[in-house]
């Protein structure tokens, strides 16, 4: 329901804001406007997002909890998606999610409504046996083969040697 809601009132909102912006600056410097923000939201969602991945790989290489790297980067890509989308509203809310305190803020907020009941690193849990590696036989040989008929069977119509052994011929 809330999604619902979400979708009938960020489009109007984004009107009436740009009956309002139209109304004060005129046509042309509002679409201007949305332009440029949509070009620069795109190079700092470019840059945010290399720094982002480079925390992620940073935290996997010193075995740290990527969660955090991995919300940013979430944020950041959401942010994106904002600022690629035309209106006032919408932008808004991009460059927010850009400004990394609020980012912070909002994986807190996340973070205090979410209970992870387990973790757990390794290649094997430990309730399973680990998978005994796969070798290849040194005793089977590839080929090709023919059928030949036993003498005396000659084949059916549809290629076959003389039906299914279950039927005497």
């Amino acid at each position: 329901m809330w999604l619902f809601l979400i979708f009938i009132a960020v489009p109007l909102i984004e009107i009436a804001l740009f009956i309002q912006v139209g109304g004060l600056i005129g046509l042309g410097w509002t679409l201007f406007t949305v332009v440029v923000t949509a070009i620069l939201g795109t190079w700092l969602v470019r840059t945010q997002g290399l720094a982002a991945l480079d925390q992620l790989k940073t935290s996997f290489n010193e075995m740290r909890d990527p969660s955090e790297p991995l919300a940013h980067g979430a944020m950041i890509l959401f942010s994106g998606a904002l600022l690629l989308t035309p209106g006032f509203f919408t932008d808004a809310i991009g460059f927010a999610l850009l400004v990394p305190a609020i980012r912070s803020a909002a994986f807190q907020a996340i973070r205090s409504r979410v209970r992870v009941t387990s973790f757990q690193s390794g290649s094997v849990p430990p309730h399973r046996e680990p998978r005994r590696p796969v070798r290849p036989r040194d005793d089977v040989i590839e080929g090709d083969y023919t059928e030949v008929p036993p003498k005396g069977v000659r084949p059916t119509h549809d290629g076959r040697n003389g039906g299914s052994g279950w039927t005497k011929h």
